[in-house]
């Protein structure tokens, strides 16, 4: 135990209980940082104050390696506003519509959409939203399905990528936990590891082809259907969605950029790893690279379709940018709890407390649980990575419990914790983007994602015992199982034609 004992508990405590109280992030990390200087100042407000400033935000901002980060995060921003502004992605999606001519193509067409459009949660939803509107009332789909389709792909595909913006974000996460820990491992390397375990996101993107190909619903979801088909007489005409003549050059703004980009990605990190240099600043200034590259590309399209000028694309570019400051205020805050943590030793009393009361292996499941409640209640899966990231890990190293299941269990946790708020960005945005009545969507989407976050939390239970990367096989298996028991009293739908 830390020579601060019990107290040291305080700051990730208190960060928590005033995330959950006010629902704001950066308000209770700034609390709780605080509550840490204080501690660490001898409960002198005024030193407190300055050990805040002087010691933790302007250390951790004036890190290279932080640095880095941030700056990566701006060029990420940059290129996903220019790829939005352009209609390259909108056009992308329109070209799904092909496949459709009936409920499950339609519903599988949204979700390849959402699946393909990876490089932007907030965005997924509405650019998607609008264009599968009319499909899905032409075919007597309730909105509320389309709305879950939205949901279930935004953030669930985000969190796989580590190439985007959720990606850095979280190896930024991941770098100053190993730093403060001792742990030497990139935070890339990392990243890819934990990804079998990563059971909500998989589960919740593979749970939308099961429930299309079964033809079931269940709970809340199946009386939206039942209703919205009884309400809605069936249209004889057969609509076919327009093109415009610039159909095939704007396909090429959304195909290019993401060549350029995934080519110098994959490029630039083989080059590392073949010089036996593949280090955390080698990742970052390859991600760097490839996203101003691929803006560069975005911009040149740009201006030879829509003769939008090369100034314009700057303006679009800094704009972008300026999206990421809530997020890089976080971080730095995010750091600073990690920084007053490590001085405070709020691992090794936790771990000592731990190791007196539970067993390492049931870690990974009770941050899960942790994870959703803090999620649920704040809406915010970013900040719950922040405020247990810097927790988890050292904990983990201390006692023992497998390091890549306990970090997978942060991000499990947050995102579904996430996924069930009402109060969740990318909850509403999924509302918005369906023209769905918000509290319609919350409750019809609240039954799919606890029986996914129950299988999660019983997968984590397992792995934590007997930790092998196939056990999202037969969580997908159980998953599948579930489902069909739950809506066993469904009569099936049409299936998929050839």
């Amino acid at each position: 135990m830390s020579e601060y004992g019990l107290i040291s508990l305080l700051p990730p405590v208190l960060t928590v209980a005033i995330a959950m109280w006010s629902r704001n992030i950066i308000i209770s990390l700034c609390l709780g940082t605080f509550s840490g200087s204080l501690i660490l100042s001898g409960y002198n407000p005024f030193n407190a104050t300055l050990d805040l400033i002087e010691s933790r935000i302007f250390v951790q901002i004036s890190s290279p390696s932080n640095i880095q980060i941030i700056f990566t995060m701006m060029a990420i921003g940059g290129f996903i506003k220019l790829l939005e502004v352009s209609g390259g992605a909108s056009a992308f999606a329109r070209t799904m519509t092909h496949f459709i001519s009936n409920k499950p193509r339609a519903q599988l067409s949204a979700w390849m959409s959402g699946v393909s459009i990876f490089f932007t949660d907030s965005g997924n939803a509405l650019i998607i939203g609008p264009l599968f509107r009319p499909i899905f009332k032409e075919l007597k789909i309730c909105k509320e399905k389309l709305a879950y389709i939205l949901d279930s792909t935004s953030s669930p595909i985000c969190i796989l990528m580590p190439f985007i913006g959720w990606g850095a974000y979280i190896m930024g996460l991941i770098d100053q936990a190993y730093l403060d820990t001792g742990l030497t491992e990139t935070a890339l390397s990392v990243l890819l590891k934990l990804m079998p375990y990563q059971f909500y996101a998989i589960l919740c993107l593979t749970a939308v082809p099961m429930l299309v190909f079964s033809g079931r619903d269940f709970g809340p979801m199946k009386k939206a259907q039942h209703q919205y088909e009884a309400s809605n007489q069936a249209s004889d005409s057969n609509q076919e969605l327009s093109e415009s003549s610039d159909h095939v050059e704007s396909i090429s703004l959304f195909v290019v950029p993401l060549t350029v980009l995934l080519t110098l990605i994959a490029g630039l990190l083989i080059w590392h790893a073949s010089n036996n240099d593949l280090t955390s600043p080698h990742i970052r200034s390859s991600l760097t690279i490839a996203y101003i590259s691929a803006s560069l590309a975005s911009a040149i399209l740009m201006l030879r379709i829509y003769q939008v000028s090369l100034a314009d694309s700057l303006d679009t570019f800094v704009k972008g940018t300026e999206t990421m400051v809530f997020v890089v205020i976080i971080l730095i805050l995010a750091w600073s709890l990690s920084s007053v943590i490590k001085e405070l030793g709020t691992a090794q009393t936790l771990s000592v407390l731990i190791g007196q009361t539970l067993n390492p292996a049931m870690l990974p499941a009770v941050v899960f649980i942790l994870g959703a409640v803090i999620s649920l209640a704040t809406g915010s899966s970013w900040g719950t990575f922040a405020i247990l990231m810097a927790l988890a890990i050292p904990v983990a190293h201390n006692t023992g419990a497998h390091m890549y299941l306990t970090i997978a269990a942060v991000l499990s946790g947050g995102l579904f914790g996430d996924h069930t708020s009402p109060i969740s960005d990318t909850t509403v945005l999924a509302s918005i983007g369906a023209d769905c009545p918000h509290i319609d969507h919350v409750t019809t989407q609240f039954y799919y994602a606890m029986v996914i976050g129950s299988v999660t939390l019983l997968a984590f239970l397992i792995a934590g015992f007997y930790p092998k990367e196939f056990l999202i096989i037969p969580a997908i298996v159980l998953l599948l199982i579930s489902f069909q028991v739950i809506g066993r009293r469904t009569k099936p739908g049409s299936s998929i034609s050839a």
